[in-house]
């Protein structure tokens, strides 16, 4: 009885740590695709309005996916979206570039 008692125990410890470890990488793997869509989100902000406008719509650069939309004219939607579920935004911003006269 008291090694069923032991046994049982010990399965339930190895699933837990399994699980945690699991969960550990999944996160580092979230955090990753994170950092690397942050780095996108910041080189596309720095854009001018030329460059903003020569890149409307979406562009695929690696795992992500860029979109630019202009819903004003002097605003861009900018979003960093991950291809495998490209439903879910991970970033998005809005920058304000004024005509030039």
């Amino acid at each position: 009885m008291a090694l069923t008692i032991l046994a049982t125990a010990g399965v339930a410890a190895v699933s837990l740590l399994a699980a945690g470890a699991r969960s550990e990488r999944v996160a580092a793997s979230r955090e990753r695709t994170l950092r690397q869509a942050d780095r996108l989100l910041t080189v596309y902000t720095l854009l001018t309005r030329t460059e903003l406008d020569q890149r409307l719509g979406s562009q695929t650069i690696g795992r992500l996916a860029v979109q630019v939309q202009r819903p004003e004219r002097a605003l861009y939607r900018i979003a960093v979206v991950d291809t495998l579920a490209p439903t879910q935004e991970l970033l998005v911003t809005v920058v304000y570039r004024p005509e030039v006269q």
